[in-house]
């Protein structure tokens, strides 16, 4: 990998309008950088140095990551730790860096899941893999039915107390379990301070409870998946391209889901209101998704750094009249692409 210095743009937060997590001191930008399936070994770590790069001179200030992010598992924090090592050391006070552990990583009982045991290994390995002494948000990935919720957050709280991570969050938890974290965490003195949820236009499932819960409480929501991998975008306008998530076997995205038909027709709704707004069909469903007060930030990978500035032209275009949430709401229908 190339050693030449970065120099950041001096300019680089003249762009941005920051958004406040819930009611928390913490700022995000509304668009954050996340590493789920498009950070690992298959990727050139040039491409992957220079995406970092391009995105904190947008005004880019939040990477996310979690301990099984690849593919293989581990890999982007391995590749993130190498440049923020290289680029970022002396900007550390200017970026937000979080991880997260909840899904297996290891062989054996303590590999997996919500114990203390594994949530504080596996954030020192995540540690270790990013070369950092802390990381900004520690968030526990899903909920374990197995392992008391106190436990879980009595992790969490540790995780804080003990300086690895300043702040608390949770990530796939239902409103109703979301409410009891935050007020075991409230117990402990560490508050909650964010929940990462999927939600999309085809996605809608944070509407049913979740939204409300976190304006309640006083949390903010990091939305992923907000593209619902790519569907909402023109890459699957004329099939499946071959190398995309959509042409693996036994990925998270299907050629079924592609080619189906309700997709299809909801997809060709929605990309005719993005084109009256002067927007993507991508642009227009990060900037749907930022519509709630409650969302801090929409999580999004980039596999090229135009890609990256396209999804950035986002912020220029937030707003919506009422005529076009209603347009939206045709064709925006949970569920249509599972």
């Amino acid at each position: 990998m190339s050693t030449d210095a970065f120099a950041p743009s001096p300019t680089r937060y003249d762009g941005t309008s920051y958004r406040r997590v819930g009611r928390s001191g913490v700022l995000l930008p509304p668009i954050s950088l996340g590493f789920w399936q498009n950070f690992g070994e298959d990727r050139d770590p040039q491409t992957l140095r220079a995406i970092v790069r391009r995105a904190f001179d947008l005004g880019i200030t939040h990477f996310d990551l979690a301990n099984n992010y690849g593919p293989p598992p581990g890999s982007a924090e391995e590749h993130v730790g190498r440049i923020l090592e290289q680029d970022f050391r002396h900007l550390r006070d200017e970026i937000i860096v979080s991880t997260k552990a909840g899904y297996r990583m290891g062989p054996g009982p303590y590999g997996d899941g919500g114990s203390r045991k594994y949530l504080l290994s596996s954030l020192d390995r995540s540690l270790h893999r990013l070369g950092l002494g802390y990381v900004d948000i520690f968030y526990h990935h899903r909920e374990d039915p197995d392992t008391p919720l106190e436990e879980t957050m009595g992790a969490l709280d540790q995780a804080v107390r003990s300086g690895r991570a300043l702040y608390a969050g949770i990530s796939n938890y239902s409103p109703e379990r979301t409410v009891e974290a935050a007020e075991i965490l409230a117990d402990l003195g560490t508050p909650l301070l964010i929940h990462q949820p999927s939600y999309s236009m085809f996605n809608r499932s944070v509407e049913h409870g979740l939204l409300d819960v976190a304006d309640g409480l006083g949390i903010g929501l990091a939305v992923y998946s907000p593209l619902q991998q790519g569907l909402l975008t023109n890459k699957y306008a004329s099939g499946v391209p071959t190398g995309s998530r959509a042409s693996s076997t036994g990925g998270s995205l299907t050629s079924r889901q592609v080619h189906d038909h309700a997709y299809q027709e909801c997809r060709h709704g929605l990309s005719e209101i993005a084109h009256g707004r002067g927007q993507s069909l991508a642009q227009l469903a990060l900037a749907w998704t930022l519509r709630h007060p409650s969302v801090a930030t929409a999580l999004v990978g980039a596999s090229t750094v135009r890609q990256l500035e396209q999804n950035i032209l986002t912020v220029e275009n937030l707003d919506f009249t009422r005529e076009e949430l209603a347009r939206i709401d045709e064709y925006a229908i949970d569920g249509t692409a599972r």
